[in-house]
C-alpha cells in the first residue's frame, strides 16, 4: 500500500468526527443561502401547479392544469356541483269540465281543435245551447268543454248506470272509473240532475239541413224560405261533370266536413265574389230558414246539386242558368254565423258528397 494512502487513513481515523461536522454544517449553510431570495408563506404548498396532459392528446397545446390545494378542505380538492334547473314538470291530463265563451270567427270545428276534442263532442256537450246544429253558434254563449270525447249528460229520475251506458254505447266502468264524475266506486250513487261525463259515448244528430231541390221540382223550395222557387225548371244549363272552387280562397275559415257539419266552410272577406263551381240552373236564391240565410242552390242537370250559404246579396233568380265562374252572389255572414264566410256544399243524387273530394 502506498505511504500517502496509509497517511490518510491515519488522519481520517484520529480527527473523523470533527471533518464529518465541518462537512454537515457547510451544506446548511449553502442550502440556506439558496433559499434567502425565494419569498417566505405560510401555505402548505405555494409552488405553481403541475400540469397533466390528456390521454392521447398532444402535448403541445392540450395540457389540463390541477387545480390548487386547499388547507380547509379534508380532501385534497375542493369539488363543487353545478345546479341542473332545467326541470321537467310533469303535465296532467284536465278531468273537469270548463266553460268557454264563443268569440266572433269561432267555428264548432275550431273550438274542438283547440282543445283536442271531436266537434261531435262539442255539440254532444252543449244540446241545450246548440241543438245539434253547428250553425246555431254565437258570439256570447257559454259552452261546456268537455276533458275527454264523448257525452255530457244530466241524470234523470230512474236512470241506472247500466241502461245510461248502452244508450250511449259506452261502458259504465269508464262512467265509474272517470276521475272528473266523482263516483265511488263500490257505491256509485247519482243523485237526479247531477252532469256526469260518459267517456266514449255517442248519439245520433238532430239534423238541420236544407232538402235537396232538383230542377223538375223546385217548388219544394218555397218552404225554405223567401228565396224559394217554384215552377218546373227542366232545360237549361247543365254541367260540364267537373268543379272549380267557387271563392278565390282555397282553404277554410271555420267548420270542415263532418258528421255534423255535412258541408265545408271557406275563407272569404265580406263581399267576395262568390262563383258558381259548374254549370247549372239556380233552384233556390234568396232568404232561408234553417241558419243558412241568404242562400243559392244551383241543379246542375246531372245527379249534383251545389249550395252557397250566408251570402251577403245574392245576384242570381230562380230558373236562371248559369254558367262555370259566373257570379252569383257575395260572400257574408247572414243567418247563424260567427263570420263572414263561405258555407258550400256538394250533393249527388240527394246524398251529401264531402267537397274535398271533387274540388280540384
Amino acid at each position: 500500500m502506498p505511504n500517502s494512502l496509509i497517511r490518510a487513513g491515519g488522519f481520517l481515523k484520529s480527527h473523523g468526527p470533527y471533518v464529518l461536522g465541518v462537512l454537515g454544517l457547510s451544506v446548511a449553510i449553502w442550502a440556506g443561502w439558496l433559499n434567502l431570495g425565494r419569498p417566505q408563506t405560510t401555505e402548505p404548498f405555494n409552488d405553481p401547479p403541475p400540469t397533466l396532459t390528456a390521454p392521447g392528446a398532444s402535448t403541445v397545446d392540450t395540457k389540463v392544469p390541477l387545480p390548487p390545494f386547499s388547507g380547509i378542505s379534508g380532501s385534497a380538492f375542493d369539488i363543487t356541483r353545478r345546479i341542473n334547473l332545467d326541470t321537467v314538470i310533469p303535465q296532467r291530463p284536465r278531468m273537469e269540465v270548463i266553460r268557454y265563451t264563443v268569440q266572433s270567427g269561432d267555428s264548432v270545428f275550431g273550438i274542438a281543435d283547440h282543445f283536442g276534442i271531436k266537434p261531435e263532442t262539442v255539440l254532444w256537450g252543449n244540446y241545450d245551447v246548440l241543438n245539434d246544429d253547428p250553425h246555431l253558434l254565437k258570439p256570447g254563449q257559454e259552452l261546456n268543454i268537455l276533458p275527454v270525447d264523448g257525452v255530457y249528460y244530466q241524470w234523470q229520475v230512474d236512470d241506472n248506470l247500466q241502461a245510461v251506458a248502452d244508450r250511449f254505447g259506452a261502458q259504465v266502468e269508464d262512467i265509474v272509473d272517470f276521475p272528473g264524475n266523482h263516483l265511488d266506486p263500490f257505491q256509485p250513487d247519482i243523485a237526479t240532475g247531477t252532469w256526469i261525463v260518459i267517456p266514449g259515448g255517442h248519439r245520433e244528430f238532430k239534423q238541420w239541413l236544407v232538402p235537396t231541390i232538383a230542377r223538375g221540382r223546385a217548388g219544394v223550395g218555397a218552404a225554405l224560405g223567401a228565396g224559394g222557387c217554384s215552377g218546373d225548371f227542366s232545360g237549361g244549363a247543365v254541367g260540364t261533370g267537373g268543379f272549380i272552387w267557387p271563392s278565390a280562397n282555397h282553404f277554410l275559415s271555420g267548420n270542415d266536413f263532418w258528421s255534423g257539419h255535412l258541408a265545408i266552410d271557406i275563407a272569404a272577406a265580406l263581399g267576395d265574389p262568390v262563383w258558381a263551381a259548374d254549370s247549372g240552373v239556380i233552384v233556390f236564391a234568396g232568404p232561408s230558414i234553417g241558419g243558412y240565410g241568404n242562400m243559392v242552390m244551383i241543379d246542375h242537370g246531372n245527379g249534383w246539386q251545389t249550395l252557397y250559404a250566408h251570402l251577403s246579396s245574392v245576384l242570381v233568380h230562380c230558373g236562371q242558368s248559369v254558367s262555370q265562374g259566373q257570379t252569383i252572389g257575395l260572400a257574408g255572414s247572414t243567418g247563424n254565423s260567427t263570420g263572414a264566410h263561405l258555407h258550400f256544399e256538394t250533393r249527388f243524387e240527394g246524398g251529401f258528397i264531402n267537397p274535398w273530394f271533387v274540388l280540384p
